[in-house]
Formats: C-alpha cells, sequence, structure tokens
C-alpha cells in the first residue's frame, strides 16, 4: 500500500461514546490491582537506572511504533533523556540504524507493556516535562471503548504522569474522548485539527501523504 493510499478510521461510532463517562469514572475512583509483569518489571528496572543517572529533562513516547517518533523527539529535545516504549518487539526491531542514538539527541527504546510501565514511573516518581502519545491504536469499534488508552483501567496513571501531555490521531472521536476524560479527571483541554511540513512519525507521514488529517490535544498536566 502507498503512502497515499492510507486507509481512514472506520468505525460504528458516529460521536463520543455513550458509555464514557461512567467507563472513566469507575476508573478515576477505583485501584488498579493487576499484578506487574515480571518483563515490564526487569525491562523498567534497567531503564529506571538510566533515568535516575542523567540530570536533565525527561521525556516520554509512548507507544513509539519503530521509534521514529522518539529520535525526532531527542532531536527537537536535545538536553532530554527521551524513552520511547512500545509492546512489540517486532516494532522495535525495525529501528534504523540511523536513528541509534547521536549527539542529536539521547534516547532509549524500551519493550514493556505500557500498563505497567506507566504504573511503575509513577511509583518511581518519575516527572517527565513532555509525554508524547503519537497515534495509538485507535480501536475505533465502539466495543472496544476501553482498549482505547483513555476508557483503560490505566488512565489515571497517565494524567499521574503529569508533564506536557501531546496526543496525536487521524481520528478526532479518539481526541475528543481522551479531551473529555481529562475533564472528567479535572483537566480541561482544546482539540485541535493540526498540520506541518515536517511528519514525526511513520504513521503521520503516510495519513498527510493520502490527505487525512490530523487531530490533537496538549495539555500541561498539573499534578499537585
Amino acid at each position: 500500500m502507498s503512502d497515499a493510499n492510507s486507509r481512514s478510521i472506520v468505525s460504528n461510532q458516529p460521536g463520543l461514546h455513550e458509555k464514557l463517562d461512567e467507563i472513566v469514572t469507575k476508573h478515576l475512583t477505583a485501584e488498579f490491582k493487576k499484578p506487574i509483569a515480571a518483563h515490564t518489571q526487569a525491562a523498567f528496572d534497567e531503564v529506571n537506572a538510566k533515568v535516575q543517572a542523567f540530570a536533565g529533562p525527561l521525556i516520554l513516547d509512548s507507544c513509539c511504533g519503530v521509534g521514529e517518533s522518539t529520535a525526532n523527539l531527542a532531536k527537537r529535545h536535545s538536553n532530554a533523556l527521551v524513552i520511547g516504549i512500545d509492546k512489540s518487539s517486532h516494532r522495535l526491531d525495525k529501528h534504523d540504524i540511523e536513528y541509534k542514538q547521536t549527539d542529536s539527541g539521547q534516547y532509549i527504546l524500551v519493550q514493556a507493556d505500557l500498563n505497567d510501565f506507566w504504573r511503575l514511573a509513577v511509583a518511581a516518581n518519575w516527572q517527565p516535562t513532555h509525554h508524547y502519545l503519537l497515534y495509538p491504536n485507535p480501536w475505533p469499534k465502539a466495543k472496544h471503548i476501553q482498549r482505547r488508552w483513555h476508557g483503560a483501567a490505566i488512565f489515571p496513571f497517565i494524567v499521574k504522569l503529569g508533564g506536557l501531555l501531546e496526543v496525536r490521531s487521524n481520528w478526532d472521536i479518539y481526541v475528543k474522548e481522551f479531551a473529555q476524560a481529562l475533564k472528567l479527571a479535572g483537566q480541561s483541554c482544546e482539540v485541535e485539527q493540526y498540520g506541518s511540513d515536517i511528519a514525526i512519525t511513520p504513521f503521520e507521514r503516510k495519513y498527510w501523504a493520502s490527505g487525512q488529517q490530523s487531530h490533537r490535544l496538549v495539555i500541561n498536566l498539573t499534578t499537585g
């Protein structure tokens, strides 16, 4: 499939999910008791040692895919340590050699389940200056609402991580739902259509080449 023929999101959901508020409110008031997987604990411990030894800003690139966005963010924030996290070793293994750590920025790629990794980051008192969620899997079928990050039990930990959160998607409903979930958590923001000359992820490049629109929210999460 060429970049210019990237498929648009198809969903049986015409607007915000009818049970979104109910689901988010439940997760905001419940305790997340799922045990931490041993492999994610081990991956986190290795990365955490590097984070604790680093004196500069910390940036998270969650759902980083092949890590192209992580490398681009490291170049954009050259004084920071950027942590790219994805659950797929298959995607991370595609990280091109040209994106390996250089003097253009510092970054680490880690394979981990974000449902565990985010909780461990909160427990370790990580305080990222920025947190990017760029084109996560939208799970567009209505029945999969709780597989979207804002509809999942882990959502409160995204809020607890703080920092300047930026969420981008080519499906406006995803970003609008995320904004509504943040509002329920006491964090209000606007959703805007977004465009630029420079794509920082492979998906973004494909979507723009096929004429699709990007939507985003940017919010400075206060955790006091």
